[in-house]
Formats: C-alpha cells, sequence, structure tokens
C-alpha cells in the first residue's frame, strides 16, 4: 500500500475533476431528469477499471448497473445510487446546485454527499489499488441503481430474479460520515419503514359548520382515532406492536455506553428544548437506535388557505411512518395497526400501505465489521465510533438479508444532505479514497 497514497496524491486535480463531471449532470429521480446519461457515465467509469457491466431496466425504471471485478477468496458487494434528490429551493442556494463549486474546503453540489462522492470515492480507490498494488484482490459486485431518492421500487423486484448476484461475505453500503467533532462514524444497519396513509370520511361533501354539533366531523374523527397511537410521553399504543421488539443485550447496552454522543450540541444545534420523556445517557440511546417511532408526518383536511371558510370537512387524511426495528416488518405494522384501530372503535378509519423497507442490523463481531474498524484506524489512526444502526431507513435487508454491512462515506455532519447547499470536505473525499484501499487490503487478507 506504500504507492497507494502517493498515487492519489497525483492525481488528485484528475479525480476531483471527475467527480464535479458526475455531479454536474442532473439525475434527479423524482422528475425523470438526466437518469439514462448519469448511468452511461457511471458505466464508462466502471468499464475503465476492468470491470464486467450489465444494465437491467425493469418496468421501465432508469438502469440498474450490476458489476463485477477482481477475483479471490472473499466478496465484497458494493451499493451506491446515481440519482439525487430535487436541489428545491433554488434561492437557498449560495452556488448553483449543478455547478459543483469549492470553497472554504469544501466541494457543494447536489448529489456530492448523497451519493456520488461516495460512489467515485470508491472506482477511484479501485482504480489507485490496481496501479500501485495489483490487481484487486478480492471479488467486488456493484450494485448501482437510479431511484434510492424514490424509495427503491424497482430494487426487490433485481433482488428476488437474481439473488445469485448478491452473494457475498460483506456489504459496503452507500452512505457514511464523520460527526460533528469529525470523528469518523461506522453504521451498521437501518432500521425499516412502514408508511401509510389514514383516511376519514364522514358526509357525502364538506357542509358549513352550523352543522357541526350534530354532524360528524372527519378532521376531529382522524385526530382521535390518531391519538390511539401513542401517549404524550410517547410510548406507542398500537396494540402488540411492542412485543414484537428485540431489546438490546448486555453488550450491546455496553456499546451504546460508550458512543460519545452529545446530548446537549444535537439539542442545540437542531433547536429543541427537552429530549423526550427528558431522557438522557444509555437511556436516550436506546430509543434512538433500538426501538420502533411512530410519527404523524402530514395532516390535510378541510379549508387551509389564508381567510376565514367556516366548513364541516368531510374528509380528513394523515400520513404516518413507522420506522421499525427487529423484529417488526412492514405487513406486519398494518396488520397491527388495523387491528388496533377496528378494538378502538375506529373501524371506519380506512389505511392505504404506501410502502415499506425491512430494518436490518450487523453483528460487530463479523470480519467484514472488523476489517472496516481495522481499515478506519489505518486511514485516520484512531478508532471509528460504532452506532449500532442509522435511526433512518433504506434498501439494505433488501441487497444484503443476512450479508453483514456497514456504512462508510465521505459525508459530515453538516453535509446538508437532501437540503440546499449539500457539500463534502475536499480532505474527508480523499482520505475516503484511502480507507477503501485499505478496506480492500485488510478484508481480502
Amino acid at each position: 500500500m506504500e504507492g497507494f497514497g502517493e498515487y492519489v496524491d497525483t492525481n488528485r486535480d484528475r479525480f476531483l475533476a471527475e467527480l464535479c463531471e458526475v455531479c454536474a449532470q442532473p439525475s434527479i429521480a423524482a422528475q425523470g431528469i438526466g437518469l439514462e446519461e448519469t448511468a452511461s457515465l457511471v458505466e464508462q467509469r466502471l468499464i475503465s477499471l476492468g470491470a464486467q457491466v450489465q444494465r437491467f431496466e425493469i418496468d421501465g425504471s432508469p438502469p440498474l448497473l450490476y458489476a463485477e471485478l477482481g477475483s479471490g477468496e472473499k466478496t465484497m458487494l458494493v451499493y451506491n445510487h446515481y440519482d439525487v434528490q430535487p436541489p428545491d429551493p433554488l434561492d437557498e442556494w449560495d452556488s448553483s446546485p449543478f455547478e459543483p463549486e469549492v470553497r472554504d474546503g469544501r466541494l457543494y453540489a447536489r448529489g456530492v454527499a448523497d451519493d456520488k462522492g461516495d460512489l467515485f470515492c470508491r472506482l477511484q480507490a479501485i482504480e489507485a489499488y490496481q496501479a500501485t498494488v495489483g490487481p484487486v484482490p478480492l471479488r467486488i459486485k456493484f450494485v448501482i441503481e437510479g431511484e434510492e431518492e424514490i424509495g427503491s421500487p424497482h430494487l426487490d423486484t433485481f433482488a428476488e430474479a437474481h439473488p445469485q448476484l448478491l452473494q457475498a461475505d460483506g456489504c459496503l453500503w452507500e452512505t457514511g460520515n464523520k460527526d460533528a467533532a469529525r470523528r469518523t462514524v461506522l453504521t451498521l444497519g437501518v432500521k425499516g419503514i412502514c408508511y401509510v396513509e389514514l383516511f376519514a370520511k364522514t358526509a357525502a361533501r364538506d357542509l358549513h359548520s352550523a352543522w357541526g354539533g350534530i354532524i360528524p366531523n372527519a378532521a376531529w374523527r382522524l385526530v382521535w382515532a390518531l391519538n390511539t397511537l401513542k401517549d404524550e410521553a410517547d410510548h406507542i399504543l398500537v396494540d402488540g406492536l411492542m412485543d414484537h421488539v428485540q431489546v438490546p443485550t448486555e453488550d450491546e447496552l455496553a456499546q451504546l455506553a460508550s458512543l460519545p454522543f452529545d446530548e446537549d450540541q444535537e439539542r442545540e444545534s437542531l433547536g429543541f428544548s427537552r429530549y423526550v420523556r427528558d431522557l438522557t445517557g444509555v437511556d436516550l440511546l436506546v430509543k434512538h437506535f433500538y426501538e420502533p417511532t411512530c410519527t404523524i408526518c402530514g395532516l390535510k383536511s378541510g379549508y387551509l388557505e389564508e381567510g376565514v371558510k367556516t366548513v364541516l370537512p368531510n374528509r380528513a387524511m394523515a400520513k404516518v411512518d413507522f420506522r421499525l426495528v427487529p423484529d417488526l416488518t412492514p405487513d406486519l405494522v398494518v396488520e397491527l395497526l388495523r387491528k388496533h384501530l377496528d378494538g378502538q372503535g375506529f373501524e371506519d378509519i380506512s389505511i392505504t400501505a404506501k410502502g415499506g423497507l425491512m430494518p436490518a442490523r450487523s453483528s460487530l463481531d463479523a470480519p467484514f465489521v472488523q476489517a472496516c474498524v481495522a481499515a478506519c484506524e489505518a486511514t485516520y489512526g484512531e478508532e471509528p465510533i460504532i452506532y449500532p444502526t442509522s435511526p433512518g431507513s433504506g434498501p439494505l435487508y433488501t441487497l444484503s438479508r443476512e450479508t453483514p454491512a456497514v456504512m462508510a462515506g465521505v459525508a459530515h455532519a453538516d453535509s446538508r444532505l437532501h437540503a440546499p447547499n449539500e457539500n463534502i470536505y475536499l480532505q474527508d473525499y480523499f482520505e475516503g479514497i484511502r480507507f477503501i484501499g485499505e478496506l480492500i487490503h485488510r478484508f481480502a487478507a
């Protein structure tokens, strides 16, 4: 590995130009903009490494790229996506979202942190390894899709049709970061999600609010139903749901106790006054990482525009998501929710499932996880911070199933993913290339 870092330094400007080129290409999944063009850019970069690339287009989806290169006893699956979030609101960007710009050591562009920076960091690391160390000493399988930002609607179909392509000894996931104290973070899983819409309907049409004393109000009906899902202390009350939640082990509790989670800094940076139930310490982290959530994401009913309209709403709708932990599944949550509402006298509240993902979590003792830890120590000179799971969700279970998976990437605490002025530090990017080189070397060994 002696020449690896020197090669990265020598090719720094070219590597940065490559990253800027792919970030300058819009690839907005929600609007279907630029996906084919971006897929072709990524495909050509894979081919330049000697990878064998296959394109899969499922029911009109943008290209999903599957690629293989290298050989050896071990196999590493690498998942990334080339699509990005819409850049809106445009007036809050300090530079054009698709005209990458370096300012004060950061590169600003839509998608640079989520996820084009991680993707090209990995591809460039393979080039550096091949040029300085030799042939890649393990088999690397890439799955690179263009629909992650809209929920990966075709990834299940791909995974079910091609399970043999996904067999691996470890999975490097699409994202990762340094925390606010600039410490490298490894994350060993994701929460699942169950997203539903709840509907209440009363009269045949909206009515004058003078009828409010004797005709049911759909908005109130939905509010009363929602009120049965959680109490004011944020305990989930859906009958039977918490019975399916795995309790953390003593080892897992000890690992949580070792995390340098700065409660005050998080609270101040996010601008709220107190945590739920005034939780602190390990109890706070258990709720954050090991318990499910039930969140009202939006409510709609009646007249919400400027001015006065005295109306009795006949329809009301709420969008609700549940973040899931083992052993909860999306189907089970919908089933329990239906039974709960019926048991509470809300048979009239309809449920429409809008999508879901399974939770996934890896063991700290897995060889791939330990290889990632060793690669971090070699790259950054210190042990990484290890989170047992991300409180967010992604299609990790879809691809990895029982394969140990790790999130490790080039974002940082202020990367502003999904927001205006998305950015990464250039230092983190080039360190990320070195990390991938170390990971390849150590996992193969």
